[in-house]
């Protein structure tokens, strides 16, 4: 046994397959008591939650702890009202923690001490015991536990953006794991795999299929497919939901319309609810995009984003079913600054959606930039319930191989104030229902999932998976708290590994903002597959689709005016904030350039002008990337072999990045300010138009 629990973390094989679930041996193996579970359940999810924890405990301590009908001393105990009488009495509060809620307690029962895992249903049971095993690879004390969990948004999603064909819009980690072709017959081991994962993070829906939807995932060979998956994943606590074209009665129905008041349009979504529903019982529901980048919708005919999105809510509200209908729009007719049109299309709708429609609205108002301040819609809508959609797969961030923690990204948005009801009316408080009393609450991530071995493209990226999970049950965790978890988790619960990781970590999503858009600059990546960068792009058909658009860079300085003077997008935020984001000098250093055209003589906050400073976060973004690399470097003789090679690959691949990043902006930013760089800042590496001639047309991610 011994010997056993001294097996080093290098002598384990990994490649990363198992994510955070890896259940290695821990140091205090010894302090994980139980050597019994008993669960009164017979359930798919109460033998769920029994086999993980089964695996947990042997793979943590070396030693299969028994199920026993009685029990006994050190027993893991899970059970619900139903199946104990009892159960209230020992967990104190449980009736208020929803059906999705648990208490872990430690206890003595009839003599005996055991841990008890109680909730009001048995999904509940299957969190605690992903809770409890999450303590024990954390290296947590177990001794004296009293733990009371609750979920504070009840949709927690993850939206794949894959497509029927099998590639993965904005995918970077392989191909789609739906592997349509062998659906319904083979649901193989994969699939249970990403069930355990995301029922372990508390992710309770999963949108099977691209928000660019075809219309052949409605038909009776795909809704079989769709309910395969549901088979697998409803032991886990997950529905399945499916994005809808809005012209789908006409392209399956033949249907010469797709208004959605014309009574044929109606009754064809109806029928269509009924046999999704037949073959699906617990199918979650609709997420619709639509008339946004050359996707149909309602006011192709006229009607609104309400009209669209009351229409199929009541095709599926017999069912019990919701519509998640996105905000992300804008249109080639409308001249208006981008960042305000989903803004100006939504706002007048507050009230006008029916009970069962949730609207989804991007963390930012661009397109998940690298640094973007929150929507204007959170706080505007006080009589609609909004989802937040984060994006977990990083389109605009390194895509795969550049490590940028999005912990803090999610933290900062979350927390944002939108003084909607005066000081301290965040983010969070908006999308949790708290702030104007809504009880349908949800949050989005676009997923970085597939057939890569890692499942995520990197380890690393694993962290954002499982970050928007665990700050999707409780926006209120730290960054830096989940962080921990997972370094804990996926290589080692001891201190010499994890405080370097969570420090590189913690710092690696504002490096990237420094070697790609710092000071708010946005979108100045190249264009189509957003690979790199782009500055200098201005010859697209729409002016919205160039960088030029964003950062505004001519002879007397930088960035786009969104005050009075110029577009006005301030006034779209509440007064006392708009008030603020008004001045230059009272505008977070951060977002100066989002939403001010600053000279490039100004002097910034530190005495600065703002044309040094540009320079200097380019500098420092590129030195922050050498100093992980460094830190990781260090850790070498701590992680497996497998695991630290890739990552310590994708590190230099960052650092070569950063600095063409760094030098492409700096060769381009200065071809227009006509400043000298700053002492002790090096010239770029090669002209301006060297940068310019690269070219990427087969950068992943980017499907024609």
């Amino acid at each position: 046994m011994l010997a056993f629990l001294n097996i080093t973390q290098g002598a384990w094989a990994e490649d990363g397959y198992d994510l955070w679930l890896r259940y290695r041996p821990v140091p205090n193996a010894q302090a994980i008591q139980p050597h019994s579970i008993t669960a009164p359940g017979h359930s798919p999810t109460v033998k769920a939650a029994v086999a993980e924890l089964t695996r947990g405990l042997t793979g943590l301590t070396g030693q299969a702890p028994a199920t026993d009908a009685m029990l006994r001393d050190g027993a893991l105990w899970l059970a619900t009202p139903t199946d104990s009488p009892d159960i209230a009495r020992l967990a104190p509060g449980l009736t208020k923690l929803g059906a999705e809620g648990y208490a872990i307690r430690s206890l003595s029962r009839d003599g005996k001490a055991v841990t008890l895992i109680a909730a009001n249903s048995d999904r509940g049971l299957l969190y605690g015991s992903f809770h409890y095993l999450r303590l024990a690879a954390s290296g947590a004390p177990l001794a004296r536990l009293d733990v009371r969990e609750s979920p504070r948004i009840d949709l927690r999603l993850l939206n794949h953006w894959d497509n029927l064909d099998g590639q993965v819009e904005r995918g970077y980690a392989g191909s789609s794991i739906w592997d349509w072709w062998t659906l319904p017959d083979d649901k193989g081991a994969r699939y249970t795999d990403y069930a355990r994962a995301n029922a372990s993070i508390g992710i309770n829906g999963t949108v099977l299929n691209n928000v660019n939807a075809k219309a052949e995932s409605l038909t009776p060979f795909y809704i079989a497919k769709a309910a395969a998956l549901a088979d697998v994943f409803r032991p886990y606590g997950i529905k399945v939901y499916l994005s809808v074209k809005w012209t789908a009665p006409m392209e399956l129905g033949g249907l010469k319309t797709a208004d959605p008041l014309d009574p044929a349009v109606v009754a064809w979504w109806r029928a269509k609810a009924d046999e999704i529903y037949a073959t699906i019982p617990d199918f979650g529901g609709f997420l619709v995009k639509a008339n946004s980048e050359g996707q149909p919708g309602p006011q192709d005919y006229k009607r609104t984003h309400a009209d669209g999105a009351n229409m199929l809510a009541a095709a599926v509200k017999p069912h019990g079913g919701i519509v998640m209908w996105r905000a992300f729009v804008y249109a080639h007719d409308n001249p208006d600054d981008r960042a305000k049109q989903a803004y100006s299309d939504f706002k007048p709708l507050d009230g006008q959606f029916a009970d069962n429609v949730i609207v989804q609205v991007k963390n930012g108002a661009i397109d998940f930039q690298p640094r973007e301040p929150f929507h204007p819609l959170f706080g505007a809508m006080p009589k609609t319930p909004l989802m937040m959609e984060f994006q977990i797969t990083k389109e605009y961030l390194g895509q795969r191989t550049h490590l940028t923690y999005l912990g803090p990204l999610f933290e900062e948005v979350l927390r944002a104030d939108t003084m909607a009801r005066g000081k301290g009316s965040t983010v969070a408080k908006v999308i949790d229902g708290s702030l104007d009393n809504h009880r349908l609450t949800g949050i989005a991530g676009v997923a970085n999932i597939g057939t890569d071995r890692t499942w995520s493209g990197s380890v690393f990226n694993q962290a954002d998976w499982y970050a928007f999970g665990r700050m999707a049950w409780n926006p209120d965790l730290s960054a830096q708290a989940v962080a921990r978890e997972w370094a804990a988790q996926t290589f080692s619960p001891a201190p010499s590994v994890i405080d370097p990781i969570v420090t590189m970590m913690m710092g690696s999503r504002e490096a990237a903002v420094n070697y790609m858009t710092p000071l708010g600059l946005a979108h100045i990546m190249a264009t189509g597959h957003h690979y790199g960068p782009g500055p200098w792009v201005s010859d697209l058909a729409r002016p919205e689709w160039n960088p030029v658009y964003y950062h505004r860079a001519d002879a007397s300085g930088i960035g786009f005016d969104r005050t009075k003077t110029g577009s006005n997008a301030i006034a779209q935020y509440a007064p006392a904030l708009a008030r603020r984001l008004a001045d230059p000098r009272t505008t977070p250093e951060r977002d100066l350039l989002w939403f001010h055209h600053v000279g490039w003589d100004q002097k910034l906050a530190f005495g600065e002008t703002l044309w040094n400073a540009l320079v200097h976060h380019y500098d420092a973004g590129v030195a922050d990337v050498v100093a992980m690399q460094a830190t990781w470097n260090g850790l070498a003789q701590q992680i497996d072999a497998d695991r630290f090679a890739q990552t310590q690959t994708f590190l230099a691949i960052q650092h070569r990045e950063a600095i063409w990043w760094r030098d492409a902006c700096i060769a381009y930013f200065q071809s227009i300010a006509k400043r000298p760089l700053p002492p002790g800042s090096a010239a770029p590496a090669h002209p301006l138009d060297w940068y310019k001639a690269l070219q990427f047309p087969f950068a992943p991610g980017n499907p024609k």
